[in-house]
């Protein structure tokens, strides 16, 4: 895995940008006095100290009193374990703060009257808005993705077209969006393969669609998009804001998707491909029956691949699975 791979992965963990300098060094020189692996880096003094502290902090290396200490990494399955389930605890935090300030938003004032910062669009109104905000996108377009659909044909055609136009597209992936069949096939793959930056999460907090900064498309809830397929368009209000900080946190706490796209890395051979999409598969949040499904193959044979990936990469679960083949630069 090449620094900047690593220092990216450490990023999405929480840990800061001058103690992702440090910890590739310490994983080259160790053994050595925590000066040497400083200088290396380009740090010293408080700057260095800081730095060092906090991987001591998360449990990727070892303590030191000073400068002149022998330090090391420490293996770190423990630590990295801690750090993904407390960025995940404040995701979790995020989407109950923003969700419990739209509620109150949607009390006071959606409630009392309809004004300009917030419409209602409801039933056969929202298939021509939603095609409306594609075609009006011009810089960015950020969404969390997930199902139920509102039967909207040419869809897909939609988001590439935008794509093609060179309009950036960043769509955080929930589990049900990858499992629904046929979706990944015949939507979310054709979109990655065309440009579209993916990501996925075990669940989004809500079907989100921002264009630009100018405006969002909200469902009242994923639940109650199912029975009611009604939308609020946000202007630029405080609303819009919570909405853009809940995407980007999002973002940053979600595993990177490329889809059958992604390049070899190297130490696959080619007969190993399968094992490869097996693993963004599996990274992803997908269960068994549906990467089995994916692959052609029987949940058995499944387990074979597992284990002669466990066996390959050093792990004893998948969460180990996972993060050796990050080490190895296959995710």
């Amino acid at each position: 895995m090449t620094n900047a791979r690593l220092g990216e992965a450490l990023g999405l963990l929480g840990i800061g940008h001058a103690a992702a300098r440090v910890y590739p060094v310490l994983l080259e020189l160790a053994p050595a006095p925590l000066g040497e692996i400083g200088a290396a880096a380009g740090l010293t003094g408080p700057e260095l100290t800081s730095a060092y502290a906090e991987l001591v902090a998360v449990g990727l290396a070892s303590a030191a009193a000073d400068d002149q200490d022998v330090v090391a990494p420490i293996p770190p399955a423990a630590g990295l374990e801690i750090l993904g389930r407390h960025r995940a605890a404040e995701v979790d935090v995020s989407r109950l703060t923003v969700g419990g300030a739209f509620e109150s938003f949607r009390r006071q004032r959606l409630a009392a009257y309809n004004d300009d910062l917030v419409e209602v669009v409801t039933g056969e109104a929202v298939g021509p808005r939603l095609r409306q905000a594609w075609a009006s996108a011009r810089e960015q377009i950020r969404q969390f993705d997930s199902p139920p659909y509102f039967p909207l044909s040419g869809a897909t055609e939609d988001a590439l077209a935008t794509l093609t136009r060179g309009v950036r597209q960043r769509v955080v992936y929930s589990q049900a969006s990858i499992e629904l069949p046929g979706n990944l096939e015949e939507a979310i793959e054709p979109c990655v393969e065309a440009g579209e930056q993916a990501r996925v999460l075990p669940s989004v907090p809500v079907k989100l669609l921002i264009i630009d900064d100018a405006y969002a498309l909200v469902s009242l809830s994923i639940k109650e998009a199912d029975v009611h397929n009604t939308l609020l368009i946000v202007q630029p209000c405080g609303l819009l804001s919570a909405l853009v900080a809940l995407f980007e946190q999002s973002w940053q706490s979600a595993l990177p998707f490329h889809g059958r796209a992604v390049p070899r890395p190297g130490g696959l051979l080619p007969a190993d491909r399968r094992l490869l999409w097996l693993l963004w598969l599996l990274a992803g949040g997908a269960r068994d029956e549906v990467v089995a499904r994916e692959l052609g193959i029987s949940r058995r044979t499944l387990f074979r691949r597992m284990e002669v990936l466990m066996a390959r990469l050093g792990a004893r679960s998948r969460f180990q699975m996972a993060l050796q083949a990050q080490r190895h630069g296959w995710l």
